[in-house]
């Protein structure tokens, strides 16, 4: 029999025990986001923040969420890979086009005319393809998810777009360096800047027009700074399409106990960038409709008159596969898997 002392000790032990395992079994992790996508952007309303409350009610609260838009945690947008892979923040969500050659082999997706089938679809193909094809390129971070937007196409202040040569001599900002390539063939004149500098740039005629899927237009009122926009014929692929990445710290995602990173992991991959790129695609439709309400002129290009578009497209792809091939990568390979990919995951 144990002596009653023994088990008063005992008892005593675990009462003051308790607090410490109810603290441990109740610990929360705080995780801070930082994105440079505005608080009224399409990305952060419709996917950004929902992930984020998803995660947070699956955890029963024990991960908590700071989000920080338009770069609220100082930076440029250039720098949010750097910044989670260091820890500046724990989870970042950024252009991968937007530092021009550090991701050479993810820049296949953002060819013109590449995107054949939905965003959702290539969502997926693009997530699959740089785990089959490039996944040193984001090393020393966790790849959450991999996504596109919806077609990309022309808004101008005072002409519309239904050929190449109506490009001629026209300052446009365009957001990677594929586009600015393209650009440059079709004989615009190419100027970078970051997204929320635009409508400035627009309503003081620094840039004629302006590349952007139809989902950024409200947020930026570019409906409101132009009058015209021409979009392609979906039967002819999208002129262009941008990718991003959302990535973690490494580091901080190991120090969360196994159950949450499961939670993150159900949260994350081929599935999750899938619906990313369904979610951001969806909201073109209403933005559409924003700029035929004004009574804005839309052009839609024809799969017969991109014909042109689609030859000039053409010595970009061919100059990027030079490059990879210059990297010491098989630049048609990898157009052929990226293709291949985007197919099969458009049938599915």
């Amino acid at each position: 029999m144990i002596p009653r002392r023994t088990l008063l000790q005992s008892g005593a032990a675990v009462a003051l025990g308790a607090p410490a395992l109810i603290g441990l079994a109740q610990e929360t992790f705080t995780l801070r986001f930082h994105t440079q996508s505005t608080a009224m952007s399409t990305v952060w309303r419709t996917i950004d923040q929902p992930w984020m409350e998803k995660i947070e009610r699956e955890s029963g609260g024990r991960i908590r969420f700071q989000g920080f838009p338009s770069m609220q945690l100082g930076g440029a947008p250039a720098g949010l890979f750097d910044q989670a892979r260091d820890g500046v923040a724990d989870i970042t969500w950024t252009l991968t086009g937007i530092t021009a050659g550090r991701f050479p082999r993810a820049e296949v997706f953002e060819l013109p005319f590449f995107m054949a089938g939905s965003a959702e679809a290539t969502s997926k193909a693009f997530w699959e393809y740089i785990h089959t094809n490039a996944p040193d390129e984001f090393r020393g971070v966790k790849l959450l998810a991999l996504h596109v937007h919806g077609p990309g196409l022309f808004h101008f202040r005072e002409r519309a777009i239904t050929r190449p040569e109506d490009l001629r001599g026209q300052r446009v900002r365009a957001p990677t360096r594929m586009i600015n390539r393209l650009l440059t063939h079709l004989g615009a004149t190419p100027v970078g800047m970051p997204a929320p500098q635009v409508p400035e740039a627009l309503s003081r005629g620094v840039i004629d027009g302006a590349l952007f899927p139809w989902e950024v237009v409200p947020g930026l009122r570019v409906h409101e700074l132009v009058r015209y926009h021409s979009e392609f014929d979906v039967a002819g692929g999208a002129i262009y399409t941008i990718t991003f990445a959302r990535v973690m710290n490494q580091r901080r995602f190991d120090t969360l106990p196994p159950d949450l990173q499961r939670i993150i992991d159900n949260n994350s991959g081929l599935e999750a960038s899938g619906q990313h790129g369904r979610l951001q695609q969806a909201g073109d439709a209403a933005a559409r409709q924003l700029a035929a309400d004004r009574g804005n002129q839309i052009n839609v290009i024809r799969l017969a008159q991109a014909q042109e578009f689609r030859r000039l497209a053409r010595q970009v792809e061919a100059e990027w596969i030079q490059d990879m091939n210059r990297r010491g990568f098989n630049g048609q390979n990898l157009i052929a898997s990226a293709k291949q990919l985007i197919d099969k995951h458009s049938r599915a």
